[in-house]
């Protein structure tokens, strides 16, 4: 792992001080009284820091958890449901409050703020995701302090972004933030569980595609979805846009300022510095696929190493009903991810012209959308 030299963390540190676009998610741990409620005073501590970072000229995007913690206590369930409707029914009344909460806290600082609730669906449809992007971005040009969550009202376990930190990491996608801030109930990134190993260490500084840091992450906690592992998803897929991920403790009463001023604090995870257009960041970020195609090799090293477009000739077979524009995934004979990317024809099409050239579409299907299966421009490499 890529634990660098403190004049090397230093720097990257610095950098921080010029960045002008946050996200910042606060996790339900500390949002939360043990799961019981919000704990109002901590919220207006991070609400005081958030409006003077504005006031310095940082656009900034909330992502909270909390709504099904409040919508808990005030319908009077001492435990978590487990079925689907129920955490629905609890996280539409704590939305409510949750919302509430903030509004009462930003108005002491004279700022306005916005709810957005987003779905898988305003992700996975491009043009939805399209809107999204527009909106947020305009709140943020009105000077607007944006909160955002997952519609948990409508959302099920099969559509469901799963957690907060990879909803976080997916907006810092969305509106191509520079930092994304996952607040949680520790200090960082350790080498193992502090709570239990007196000798872990914390990470001050690493990469964030380095997959030994996996090794070091828990589970999650009994109040939220998230933890370590999901965090360090987020923070991988915000290295997508070029965004920078800091895992720190919401405990400390400035944290926010301190990472503002270039402070050592908490997990700084870099990027490799290579951004991906937001067509690609938008297929990249997709969880739910319509189908499977499965390359032969020549297929796969011509995707690969040659950057080329899919030809149908190199399909083998196909998992799967999906429309044409949809998306799918390619992976090779052992089964190992390949692509993914936006299919010219539709699954009953695709099957009748796989493995054969594409002079041939014209014969097979009386039309032609197009020679290749999908264009590498609507593609990414995994």
């Amino acid at each position: 792992m890529d634990i660098r030299a403190e004049k090397e963390v230093n720097t990257e540190r610095e950098k921080i001080i010029k960045t002008q676009r946050w996200v910042i998610k606060i996790g339900s741990a500390l949002i939360t009284d043990n799961g019981c409620g919000l704990k109002h005073n901590i919220l207006d501590s991070w609400v005081n820091q958030i409006s003077i970072l504005s006031d310095r000229g940082i656009e900034i995007v909330i992502v909270s958890s909390g709504a099904v913690a409040e919508g808990l206590t005030r319908l009077g369930w001492k435990n978590r449901p487990n079925v689907v409707y129920k955490l629905q029914a609890a996280a539409a009344v704590g939305q409510m409050g949750l919302i509430q909460a903030y509004e009462v806290c930003f108005q002491k600082y004279n700022k306005h703020t916005a709810q957005v609730l987003l779905t898988h669906d305003d992700i996975a449809n491009r043009t939805r995701y399209l809107n999204a992007r527009t909106s947020l971005n305009t709140l943020l040009e009105l000077g607007v302090i944006p909160s955002v969550n997952e519609n948990d009202t409508v959302a099920t376990d099969e559509i469901r972004f799963g957690d907060n930190d990879t909803l976080a990491g997916l907006v810092a996608n969305l509106i191509d933030a520079e930092l994304l801030i996952l607040l949680t109930d520790q200090d960082g990134l350790y080498t193992s569980d502090p709570r239990e190993n007196e000798s872990a260490k914390l990470i001050e500084q690493a990469e964030a595609d380095d997959k030994k840091l996996m090794d070091y992450a828990g589970d999650s906690s009994s109040h939220g979805r998230g933890g370590m592992r999901t965090k360090l998803k987020a923070a991988s897929i915000a290295a997508r846009s070029n965004t920078e991920t800091i895992i720190a403790s919401g405990n400390n009463k400035s944290t926010l300022l301190e990472i503002a001023d270039g402070n050592s604090v908490g997990t700084l995870l870099t990027t490799p510095k290579k951004t991906l257009s937001s067509r690609k960041q938008w297929l990249a970020n997709q969880s739910h696929l319509k189908g499977t195609f499965t390359l032969d090799c020549g297929a796969v090293d011509a995707l690969k190493k040659n950057g080329k477009s899919l030809l149908p000739i190199g399909v083998k077979s196909i998992v799967g009903e999906f429309k044409r524009g949809e998306i799918v995934l390619c992976i090779d004979q052992n089964g190992k991810e390949v692509a993914r990317g936006l299919s010219n024809y539709d699954s009953t099409e695709a099957r009748l012209i796989i493995g054969k050239s594409s002079k041939d579409i014209q014969g097979l299907l009386d039309y032609v959308e197009e020679d290749e299966i999908i264009h590498r421009d609507n593609m990414i490499l995994l």
